[in-house]
């Protein structure tokens, strides 16, 4: 009768990573999740964004112009 804890094939068990490998996988992370913030805000900004200009003399004042009278 064979070991019931003898290896049979199958997945096999990965080492732990180091402390340093996760340190570097966590980076990793970090920085994937700040681009892709940066580029879906940058995406809905550029559909969002007035294209629109009823009058060239005249700049658009809205909420985000710090300055309306120039």
């Amino acid at each position: 009768m064979g070991n019931a804890f003898a290896a049979r094939g199958g997945f096999t068990l990965m080492r732990t990573p180091s402390h340093r490998q996760q340190v570097a996988r966590r980076r990793l992370v970090v920085v994937a999740a700040v681009f892709g913030l940066a580029l879906a805000s940058g995406v809905i900004g550029s559909l969002t964004a007035r294209t629109d200009v009823t009058e060239t003399g005249r700049a658009y004042i809205g909420p985000s112009s710090y300055f309306p009278s120039e």
